[in-house]
């Protein structure tokens, strides 16, 4: 049996049936479910069997595809329904994302509709150290001089003013950092099956008390503790980082944020659509999406007569097979006939239209679309879209693919950039296409999607044996500390049209003549943040999320990286893996000399501060290596130099 096998259930329902257990079973609980892992399973329509033993069967049953009910769980042996099975099976099956509680009317939109293959994005980079009186900006070359004090899970207030959050949503933050302050406390390791219950009982509370983007953090921290444990290849430690922060941020910001700040940290449960009139459409190109969920299907990328860019996707379970198959679909998109590929290089007239803040097109009744002239790369006005300074292109991107974005913030992560070949780059990951873009600085292009099925890899690998080539290209920024981008999208070699590299196949045939100069390739990557030290910290706060707090305690002396870190001008840097440290290994005692309980919360808010931070001066360092000129090749960051991310503290 794997997850896959088994049909979503309500987090609810799973916090409910952890809670129900006696305090007996739940020390059982982890092992139940590993071993449950190894039955074997049975679907028949809407119900799941699983065979716990030759005489014993457990039942899911998901009408509409999600168990939702406590009883639609059931079980055949002799201890239920108090037994450890189905709280078990509840554990081991994914965590559903429950359908959106009702908002406001005014903020009702009949086109609002979730997309698994959604991407936030945001205006400006958060706060990267939301809590007062923790550390300076990265502007601020003062080192703090004493540990930022310990900040407890937020308290309710009597009266909250009207802008501000209320009494019982204060209450279902404080569960929220409870809950997230404990995971970081035990790692990865503590983290079971009891730990993740109580954070989807804290992501139901959440919901239902209209704090969606809070209960959608604790539900991903669920999902990636889950693929930690089960060993899932695709896991990644710093994608857990990211939604622990983003779950204690959150948490800790809807008790002190108001007015338009709180609605941000509030979120949304849905995806708002707009009326915009009248649209006409030029399309861009088309990418295929493939999810970790195992949704599939395609996006393709629009710009209107303004020049703003815009998407019309289709994407729903299926994996890779369906991004292939949804390709060559009709557009859902009014009465067009045309497939996806097709209108990445024609164009649509539409009427009715809506438009989300990120740029999706909506399909509602009322929205109508005819098939029109298309524009050429090189004509008005796509053609603007590559007349930006990569430098000035790079900066709007950051704010869009920020770790900790505001949600509908709107924005693109996409570059548009002129750049020639120069041949292919060997990297620990594998292999990458280095190009140097107009303006002189070097860019690596890396392949969007390494399924086999996709034509991304074998592209980039032909376009590499063509150095030289000068091509006009499409790609989505990835944070580094030196230039890179996944390559989605290039004009043909010989510039006739413009090829979709997830979809089209291109043939030797279709390179120019070999001949062509070869330029020389920097065997490391350049740029402001190539040899910063900052990794010293951010390897001590990741190094907290697979054993919890106890691992970091057990580091020596963190002397002599705070000094390394101070002499590459980073003092903030080292008065944070200082006082993180520290708050590690603090425990204080009572007076017949009996160590009391760590300080979980105050723990939690100084590993905050040190992820936001990191993430902040790492957003930096990756804008300032996009700045032409040998100054960014030469010269190592400081705080005083890199420049201060948008929306963070002076």
């Amino acid at each position: 049996m794997t997850a896959a096998s088994l049909p979503p259930v309500a987090p609810e329902v799973t916090a409910t049936l952890v809670e129900d257990l006696s305090p007996r079973l739940r020390k059982r609980l982890d092992a139940a479910v590993t071993k449950l892992g190894s039955r074997p399973t049975h679907r028949d329509g809407e119900t799941v069997t699983i065979a716990v033993d030759d005489d014993t069967e457990l039942r899911l049953h998901a009408p509409g595809g999600v168990v939702a009910t406590v009883d639609a769980i059931t079980c055949g042996c002799l201890l239920a329904p108090a037994c450890v099975h189905r709280a078990a099976a509840a554990c081991a099956a994914p965590a559903a994302d429950p359908a959106p509680e009702p908002e406001p009317a005014a903020e009702s939109t009949p086109d609002a509709a979730p997309d698994p293959a959604a991407q936030p994005a945001a205006p400006t980079v958060p706060d990267p150290t939301p809590l007062p009186n923790s550390t300076p900006s990265p502007g601020d070359t003062t080192p703090p001089t004493a540990p930022a004090p310990a900040i407890t899970a937020p308290t309710p207030t009597p009266t909250p003013a009207p802008d501000e959050a209320t009494p019982a949503q204060r209450e279902a933050a404080a569960a929220l950092w409870s809950a997230g302050a404990a995971v970081l406390e035990a790692g990865v390791a503590g983290s079971g099956a009891v730990a993740q219950a109580a954070l989807l009982r804290a992501a139901h509370t959440a919901r239902l008390r209209h704090l969606p983007r809070g209960a959608s953090a604790a539900l991903s921290v669920v999902t990636l503790l889950r693929a930690a444990r089960a060993g899932d290849p695709s896991y990644r430690t710093a994608d857990l980082v990211t939604a622990l922060a983003e779950l204690l941020g959150t948490a800790h910001r809807v008790g002190t944020a108001s007015g338009a700040e709180l609605a941000a940290v509030r979120g949304r449960a849905r995806r708002p659509y707009s009326p915009d009139g009248s649209l006409r459409l030029y399309g861009l190109f088309t990418e295929p999406v493939v999810t970790d969920s195992g949704h599939g299907g395609a996006r393709t990328w629009v710009v209107t007569a303004d020049g703003r860019l815009c998407t019309v996707g289709d994407v729903a379970p299926g994996g890779v097979g369906r991004a292939l198959g949804v390709a060559d679909r009709t557009v859902r998109l009014g009465d067009t006939a045309l497939t996806h590929r097709e209108l990445g290089r024609a164009g649509l007239a539409v009427s009715g239209a809506t438009v989300s803040p990120d740029g999706r097109l909506g399909a509602g009744k009322g929205v109508k679309a005819v098939t029109a002239r298309g524009a050429a790369w090189t004509e008005p006005p796509l053609a603007a879209l590559w007349e930006t300074p990569p430098a000035e292109q790079a900066a709007r991107a950051l704010r869009s693919v920020s770790r900790y974005a505001e949600p509908d913030g709107g924005g693109s992560d996409l570059l548009f950039l002129d750049v020639e070949l120069l041949g292919a780059v060997g990297e620990s990951g594998g292999t990458c296409l280095l190009a140097r873009c107009d303006g002189g600085v070097p860019v690596r292009l890396a392949v969007a999607d390494d399924d086999p099925a996709l034509a991304h890899r074998d592209n980039l690998m032909l376009l590499a044996t063509a150095p030289g080539t000068r091509l006009r290209i499409i790609g989505r920024l990835v944070p580094a500390p030196h230039p890179r981008l996944t390559l989605l999208a290039c004009s043909h070699p010989t510039g006739e049209s413009t090829v979709d590299l997830g979809f089209d196949r291109l043939s030797r045939a279709d390179l120019p003549d070999p001949g062509a100069p070869v330029h020389s390739a920097p065997d490391r990557p350049g740029g402001p943040g190539a040899e910063s030290p900052l990794h010293l910290l951010e390897r001590r706060v990741e190094q907290t999320v697979p054993a919890g707090r106890a691992a970091l305690g057990m580091v020596g002396d963190v002397t002599a990286e705070a000094r390394r870190l101070r002499r590459a001008g980073l003092p903030t840097a080292a008065g944070l893996l200082t006082t993180l440290r520290a708050s590690a290994v603090r425990r204080e005692r009572d007076l017949f000399g009996r160590l009391l309980p760590a300080d979980t919360d105050g723990f939690a808010a100084h590993w905050l501060a040190a992820a936001r931070y990191t993430a902040a001066v790492a957003e930096s360092l990756c804008a300032a290596a996009w700045e032409p000129g040998p100054a960014a090749l030469t010269h190592g960051p400081t705080e005083a130099t890199v420049p201060r991310p948008a929306g963070s503290p002076r």
